[in-house]
């Protein structure tokens, strides 16, 4: 079973940074992709960056240049630095992981954590 942990959001004023950290734990397994979601109230769950194995990254238009997304690999950790923050980035932001076993090929959510962008 695999189980993701995210920490880093809170409460910045426009222009601020925050730092967004999601840990896997478990065994047995290892991770092909990792991905942040975020959802803002009265809109749907829309993909904001992503990274793969090899490294490879992708960014919603409306946040590349501003966000970073990366890794850790010793500790299973994908972490989204976040700069020049607008009100319009206030969202739940989900962490989203991508493992493969010898076997299967699954994903798994984290619990969500809150960033509002406010003066």
């Amino acid at each position: 079973q695999v189980q993701l942990v995210e920490s880093g959001g809170g409460l910045v004023q426009p222009g601020g940074s925050l730092r967004l950290s999601c840990a896997a734990s478990g065994s047995g397994f290892s991770i092909y992709a990792m991905i942040w979601y975020r959802q803002a109230p009265g809109k749907q769950r829309g993909l904001v960056a992503a990274i793969t194995s090899d490294g490879t990254t992708n960014y919603a238009p409306s946040v590349k240049g501003r966000f970073t997304i990366s890794r850790d690999n010793a500790e299973n950790t994908v972490y989204l630095q976040m700069n020049s923050l607008k009100p319009e980035d206030t969202a739940v932001y989900f962490c989203n992981v991508i493992v493969v076993t010898s076997l299967t090929k699954s994903n798994y959510w984290g619990q969500g954590t809150q960033v509002t962008v406010s003066s």
